[in-house]
């Protein structure tokens, strides 16, 4: 028999088949729904705003503080390397006590950080608030695709998930325009004031929803059954998260691997773009920002298409085909000298990366301890970004080293080979992320929103097939499966997602 990680590459033809079709969920999602969804997108969308500000400024930053390249992505670095810390603390909060306020105090937190680094007057303050602001960035990723995802039903979280990670690119463009037209004009702390603004509004929208339908359900049951005692709830959940760790450690070292691979692919592809372009190219300010903006359009796009495939050819599969369109055109993103052949390469690359990364919210929530999904996938995506801290400074130090000669406005001039040293660097990165993708766990289609909450005993180690029968959104799906003399199949599907399950060697 062959092997488990390719006996699960492309879902069983059953769970397709049983699926409702998408237009007809997406009609059915309720006004809460959508804007569950749509706080979870915004909140990540801020996140790269604020993030992205710096990598679009630092040939400003430059000026301003008197540093070299290198000297500027410290700060992209230290960003990275701290946002686990804040995907630990907040996971956790989130998990704990539900997805709404530890997501609305994240998103506040980001926002004065944001603030603060607009008033920075040294290069050891931009660092300092570069590092705590990482800790901020750290929590939003998890909250925001657990409080999305965990309200949409199942048939459609294949095109959420490639949707809300897009709001990462969404954020780059808006970045990208507010630094086009307001920056040139003012200063380049107007755009962090301005990021500082989108978030807290984004904090504001949070606070008007309710919170998520899955912790309504556990904090009744709670009632009902009479435990109310917040030191009860306590107890359980950090026994809980002992047990998690204890039965997922392998699991959690996959997932790190993993995301460490995706996340060089993300931010090698973007981190150092922009001046790549200006100093490689020749390019000016405005056109290296309007190529960026036109490569995280192909984002856009990668991750919605990338998303709905997923849906029905897999996961895993899906993320090895975008895989193979980031290594065909390589050439295309570094070779050309002109701005359109190198837009074009930028849309296909980042149709690519992006595409990729529209899978990894689903694909990590589908196979991350149904309790904890919010700590698990957090961490393992801020892990993967810690492990990937290091992309910028790896490309404008190869870079530095491997010079090469261009045609400069005042004649030859001697610049840093950013094009080589990316086309190495993604190259190798692709084949590594294709090795983990086709060895690794696959759990498609899990209904992970009928799971027990983290502060609920036995929580660690649910079964969520067994999960009580609910009426409405997703359940609808399997009830129509088990019904009308279709019951034996519904059952012999249950037994086989549990099969598959205790099968992974994950």
């Amino acid at each position: 028999m062959a092997p488990y990680f390719l006996r699960n590459l492309i879902p069983k033809r059953e769970k397709t088949e049983q699926a409702r079709p998408l237009w007809d969920v997406l009609k059915s999602l309720t006004l809460t729904q959508w804007g569950l969804y749509l706080s979870g997108w915004l909140a990540w969308t801020c996140d790269a705003i604020d993030f992205f500000s710096v990598s679009l400024t630092i040939v400003n930053l430059q000026e301003q503080f008197d540093r070299k390249t290198h000297d500027i992505t410290t700060s992209i670095t230290l960003t990275l390397l701290f946002r686990p810390a804040g995907a630990v603390l907040f996971g956790l909060l989130s998990d704990r006590f539900g997805r709404k306020w530890p997501l609305i105090a994240n998103l506040l937190l980001v926002s004065v950080l944001s603030l603060g680094t607009g008033f920075v007057q040294t290069f050891r303050q931009f660092l300092a608030v570069r590092s705590l602001f990482g800790i901020g960035m750290g929590g939003i990723w998890g909250l925001a695709s657990a409080s999305a995802l965990e309200n949409i039903p199942v048939e459609a979280r294949g095109l959420a998930s490639g949707v809300l990670q897009q709001g990462y690119a969404v954020g780059y463009i808006v970045a990208s325009l507010i630094n086009l037209y307001l920056v040139p004009h003012k200063t380049w702390r107007t755009l962090f004031w301005t990021g500082s603004g989108i978030s807290a509004f984004a904090a504001l929208v949070r606070a008007v929803l309710p919170e998520s339908e899955l912790f309504i359900r556990a904090r009744r049951e709670k009632q009902a059954q009479g435990e109310e005692l917040t030191q009860s709830k306590t107890r359980i959940f950090f026994h809980e998260v002992g047990q998690m760790l204890k039965n997922y450690w392998l699991l959690c070292i996959y997932v790190v691997l993993f995301m460490s691979g995706v996340s060089f692919l993300s931010h090698g592809t973007q981190d150092l773009y922009p001046t790549y372009l200006e100093q490689n190219k020749g390019f000016t300010s405005y056109r290296a920002t309007v190529a960026t903006i036109i490569g995280n359009c192909g984002a856009i796009s990668g991750g919605a298409v990338a998303g709905s495939l997923s849906q029905y050819i897999g996961r895993r599969l899906t993320i090895i085909i975008f895989v193979l369109v980031i290594a065909v055109f390589i050439p295309l993103w570094i070779i050309p000298d002109t701005f359109n052949k190198l837009s074009a390469g930028a849309f296909f690359v980042q149709f690519g990366v992006q595409g990729v990364l529209g899978i990894v919210p689903i694909f990590l929530s589908e196979i991350s301890p149904p309790a904890f999904r919010s700590t698990f996938a957090g961490v393992a995506y801020q892990m993967g970004s810690m492990v990937s801290s290091a992309s910028a400074q790896i490309e404008a130090v190869g870079g530095e080293n491997l010079r090469t000669t261009i045609q400069g406005p005042n004649g030859p001039e001697n610049v840093p080979n950013y094009a080589l040293i990316q086309g190495i660097f993604i190259g190798s990165v692709s084949a590594y992320v294709i090795v983990l993708a086709l060895l690794g766990p696959e759990n498609h289609g899990s209904h992970f929103e009928r799971g027990k909450t983290a502060f609920q005993a036995g929580a660690s180690k649910e079964d969520i097939s067994s999960a009580p029968e609910e009426t409405g959104g997703v359940r609808d799906v399997e009830k129509s499966s088990v019904g009308s003399g279709g019951k034996e199949k519904g059952e012999a599907q249950h037994v086989e997602n549990v099969r598959a399950a205790k099968d992974s060697p994950l």
